[in-house]
């Protein structure tokens, strides 16, 4: 990361219609990044594999269902194994209006509970992975600064390199994320690769899109690897594998419940 340090120093002495120009064009990069089809009424089984520093790993087995409500994203996710986790359930409520936090829950078997996850919490680890709850959902663009920090290859696809700050103090909260560099490939506008300086303990995570395929015209993230890294050796490791993907399913809205989530797949 050290040539990305070298170009967010030059950028930051450019004139400043220079700057306020690529500010501007990184915006529009990643609105075009948000507005990219990704689908409706999805079902999916995931595979979550969890790979400690020693590289001793954990596999666990889940199926996932999406729907859209309009602006805004339903998601429900159930754990099929082990058994340590079989039958927990999270639950997203994913809003569009940077003005209405997102709803999530966790359904815990064992204890017969569901958790709200709400505030601070939500940059806290989910089930023991690379990614947080806020990791989860989908972001909002309005809620980050911007910034052109050049081009860089990603597998030999030319991408937009781009620097994202909190917009304010609360989403830095949320997402316990400093600031981000997201890399945005330019010919289909995805966001293939990002790296994220969280606030506390000096650590960054990793996320790659190692595999990504054009599913019924919806370019899909089938595998997501992130990992989390201090003093540049890695301490953790998540791997998503999504199998299955089908869209345009029958999902009715009834499912993407509280009564749903406690009653299990």
């Amino acid at each position: 990361m050290r040539k990305s340090a070298l170009v967010l120093i030059t950028c930051m002495f450019l004139p400043l219609p220079a700057a306020q120009a690529a500010e501007d064009q990184a915006l529009s990069i990643m609105r075009r990044a948000d507005a990219v089809d990704d689908g409706d009424n999805r079902t999916a089984r995931m595979s979550m594999t969890l790979i400690d520093r020693d590289g001793s790993t954990r596999t666990r087995q889940l199926q996932t269902f999406m729907k859209d409500r309009g602006q805004d994203t339903l998601n429900l996710m159930f754990f099929l194994s082990p058994s340590n986790v079989r039958n927990t359930g999270f639950l997203t409520h994913d809003f569009r209006d940077p003005n209405r936090d997102d709803d999530q829950w966790l359904y815990l078997p064992e204890l017969r509970k569901t958790k709200r996850i709400a505030g601070a919490s939500k940059s806290q680890s989910f089930m023991g992975t690379d990614f947080s709850y806020a990791d989860m959902t989908r972001r909002v663009t309005e809620e980050w600064n911007y910034r052109l920090l050049g081009e860089r290859d990603v597998r030999g696809d030319p991408a937009w390199l781009i620097e994202a700050t909190p917009a304010s103090a609360s989403v830095r909260e949320r997402y316990g994320y400093a600031k981000s560099v997201m890399f945005v490939r330019k010919d289909i506008d995805v966001v293939v690769r990002a790296v994220h300086w969280l606030t506390k303990g000096g650590e960054l995570k990793y996320l790659d899109i190692t595999g990504l395929e054009r599913i019924d015209g919806i370019w899909t993230r089938v595998e997501l690897d992130m990992r989390t890294v201090r003093n540049e050796k890695t301490r953790h490791r998540t791997v998503l594998r999504f199998e299955g993907v089908r869209y345009n399913q029958d999902l009715d809205e009834g499912l993407f419940t509280l009564r749903q989530l406690e009653r299990g797949p």
